[in-house]
């Protein structure tokens, strides 16, 4: 039997047989389905699901309290009204003793793409209804971008939701300049869900009219087809940006009346680049000896830049590195100084390539979401800082021009996520979880994460449940029907909810005395009304469960900026000065040492001009995978099908893997002084030399559970990274890059153990 579903590759239809799901046949009206669709089939019961309720018997046996036992014990099944119980007691507990300020919510990952049953709306939901909660600010894959753009632009989500569309691009940008490259594995994906993938067919159809795309990137398959490749020193971006904005105004190639109309603070920006405030000019000789790309070859470029429609676009993983903030700030100084920002096929882009909706068309109006309450708790953090909090309660930190401090947080509260995936330096992360009293994690997975928590909450996967699936950069809202039963002793996490509620005496204001299927067409009447008053149409609920979808109406063929350059008056930007700020008084005003009043190079520790590379010679690219989405059923059968001997595969240069007498096919011992992974060599020419690239997402795997600081024998790469942020402005995660040696394995290869469930108590049903 197959059921219309929506994950947040791609819309599809489930094959069901025997209460788990067999294939899948992606929507028709899809021009380029996601490979990724493939992890699906067999997910229901794979072996890695949570069966039951299960709370850790120390946990059990001790009561709350910090505990170094956390993913290194045995787990006791219970029934749902004891955990229940547990969890409400729990609460009553921390809220009465502690305040609501020591709940963590963080909760922070994709989840599913469905909008009702959304992990994390629902878990911020039900603790704003106890009186709220310590929360998270911004992403893992934005935290510079979150907090500089704002300042500089004057917005954040706009970039991506409403941005340039790719027909404008491909029927009008005559050269696209992409500092990143426009990677088609991540545009693969969205996180409501996405019916449709342009991308590809885009590009390729700016080729055909002429255009030409030049990809700046230690990767060359981060742009396909034909295309320039320029490869230059990892992390070195800004300097390469610097060495053409050099060129243009050195050869009078800038557009002077744009910068006097529509931004602020250029003629600040242009004295430290010419070298006049640090006797430093910035030129392409300059940016050279940095990036080691030659300097005839990015003083011709700026020629070409300044000569043609030019589109610059910066990826996010630009930014996910130390001084993250100054890759899209001089991107954006970089396409104001050739003048385009507002023109057909020109200006400046942020995540193209990134995800899928920079380039797609907006919705207009309001979508069906679960609404989520108000968090009376003033007390936040930047995401990333997850261990600095759990670490160091009480201690001041930076952020965004405030002096904040961490909160003593005794419970924290996980649902549809993995730090283990997002999160740096794991040997801190699991010294940091050794602090709270309590961790409740909802999953349907024995995930890293869940295999750290002291209760865990077995979810149903999306799969498992009706649900409705929409994004504000997509046509389609979709009617995601069940494809099969729960597996074992799985719940819906809004059942879970709702009977803690009623034990804390406030399941009225939880459910609202709506069951999940009443939510779902209160959620769709509410869009429905939205729709007619915009003059659109939209069936009855009825008849859009049995259609499946219906379309919704779209701004087609966006222009970025277009408005406000037309009039930047009647349409100023949401900054202070109402211009583009390349020059932030705002931001001088803070006094930080990392991130100055405009756009400048910092040297990062983690790059191959720095003291660092003298101990570890490659550089290391942790990037996201083209298998499958971040962590996301990592066991199925795309992603197993990319691994290499059980592990995840490294792609090295062919030179450097024979300078350590490496070939296709060897597992490799990956190390530095924070930590070491196994994973599998992969040869490539289409690597920089002396880069080596290992994708986020395999699952954690400890050599021993018990040792904070064991070799990961699957090849998570986040026990090498530094968990340390962006600068004092954002605080964001500095993920995407680190320094890194290789040798080659030769003890006996240690098994994979990341997808087994943990020891549970014998002679239970759960345990057979």
């Amino acid at each position: 039997m197959a059921h219309s579903h929506m994950a947040h590759w791609g819309m599809f239809e489930a094959v069901s047989d025997g209460g788990e799901v067999t294939a899948v046949r992606p929507f028709a009206g899809d021009a380029d389905p996601s490979p990724v669709l493939g992890n699906i089939p067999g997910s229901v019961r794979h072996r890695s699901r949570v069966t039951g309720p299960m709370v850790r018997r120390g946990w059990l046996e001790n009561g709350p309290g910090p505990s170094q036992r956390r993913g290194d014990d045995e787990y006791v099944p219970v029934s749902w009204d004891e955990l229940t119980t547990l969890l409400a007691n729990e609460f009553r507990r921390v809220i009465d003793r502690h305040g609501n300020s020591a709940i963590y919510g963080g909760s922070y990952g994709w989840a599913s793409a469905g909008r009702f049953h959304h992990a994390q709306s629902q878990v911020h939901r039900f603790l704003n209804v106890l009186g709220g909660y310590t929360r998270s600010v911004h992403s893992y894959s934005l935290g510079a971008t979150g907090v500089i753009m704002p300042h500089v632009v004057g917005t954040h989500w706009k970039l991506f939701a409403r941005s340039t569309s790719w027909e404008n691009i491909a029927e009008h940008t005559e050269l696209l300049v992409s500092f990143g490259g426009v990677p088609l594995k991540n545009t693969g994906i969205n996180h409501g869900g996405t019916s449709d993938h342009p991308t590809r067919g885009a590009l390729d159809a700016l080729r055909e009219r002429g255009g030409r795309i030049v990809s700046i990137t230690p990767l060359r398959d981060d742009v396909h087809g034909e295309h320039e490749w320029i490869a230059p020193v990892p992390g070195s971006d800004v300097a390469l940006m610097l060495g053409l904005a050099h060129t243009l105004v050195t050869e009078g190639l800038h557009d002077e009346d744009f910068l006097a109309r529509y931004c602020t603070g250029y003629d600040r920006f242009e004295r430290y680049l010419l070298g006049e405030t640090d006797g430093e000019p910035k030129s392409a000789r300059w940016a050279e000896a940095i990036t080691g790309v030659p300097a005839s070859d990015i003083a011709a470029l700026a020629r070409e830049m300044a000569a043609r429609r030019t589109l610059v676009t910066v990826t996010w993983s630009l930014q996910r590195t130390r001084f993250g903030e100054q890759a899209p700030w001089m991107g954006v100084t970089l396409a104001a100084m050739l003048g385009e920002i507002g023109l057909a096929g020109g200006g400046f882009g942020h995540g193209y390539g990134s995800m899928n909706e920079p380039g797609l068309a907006p919705v207009p109006y309001p979508l069906p979401t679960l609404p989520q309450g108000i968090n009376p708790v003033k007390t936040f953090i930047p995401v990333a800082a997850i261990s600095d909090m759990l670490l160091h309660p009480g201690e001041e930190f930076d952020y965004d021009g405030q002096r904040l401090t961490y909160p003593d947080v005794k419970l924290v509260h996980w649902a549809g996520g993995n730090p283990f995936h997002h999160h740096q330096d794991i040997g801190r992360l699991r010294r940091a979880l050794t602090r709270p009293d309590t961790i409740v994690v909802h999953d349907p997975y024995w995930t890293p994460m869940a295999k750290h928590a002291d209760i865990v909450v077995p979810s149903t996967t999306s799969l498992e449940r009706d649900d409705l699936s929409c994004t504000r950069n997509d046509p389609l809202l979709v009617a995601m029907h069940a494809a099969a039963p729960r597996h074992a002793d799985a719940r819906d996490d809004y059942d879970t909810f709702a009977a803690v509620s009623a034990k804390l005496g406030v399941a009225e204001r939880f459910t609202e005395g709506r069951t999940a299927q009443q939510w779902l067409e209160h959620l769709y009447d509410q869009w429905r009304d939205w729709v007619l008053r915009d003059g659109g149409e939209a069936p009855e609920f009825g008849e859009f469960w049995a259609r499946g979808h219906v379309r919704m109406r779209t701004e087609d063929g966006l222009v970025a900026f277009e408005d406000f350059r037309r009039d930047p008056d009647g349409h100023p930007l949401a900054t202070p000065s109402g211009r583009f700020e390349i020059f932030s008084d705002t931001i001088d005003g803070f006094g930080y040492d990392d991130c100055a009043g405009h756009p400048r190079w910092y040297a990062p520790d983690e790059w191959l001009g720095g003291e660092r590379a003298e101990r570890y010679a490659l550089h290391l690219v942790a990037n996201q995978p083209k298998t499958r989405l971040h962590s996301q059923l990592d066991h199925g059968g795309t992603s197993q099908a990319s691994k290499v001997r059980g592990r995840e595969p490294i792609r090295l240069y062919p030179a450097d893997a024979a300078e350590r007498a490496l070939s296709g096919g060897d597992v490799v011992r990956v190390f530095n002084d924070r930590g070491a992974c196994l994973a599998g060599v992969v040869l490539d020419d289409g690597v920089r030399r002396s880069v080596v690239q290992l994708a986020t997402g395999a699952w954690y795997d400890p050599l021993d559970p018990g040792d904070p600081n064991a070799m990961c024998v699957h090849g998570n790469p986040n026990v090498l990274t530094a968990d340390v942020g962006a600068s004092s402005l954002s605080q964001g995660c500095t993920g995407q890059h680190v320094l890194v040696e290789i040798e080659k394995w030769t003890g006996d290869l240690p098994p994979i153990r990341a997808y087994d469930p943990p020891p549970v108590a014998a002679g239970s049903r759960y345990s057979e």
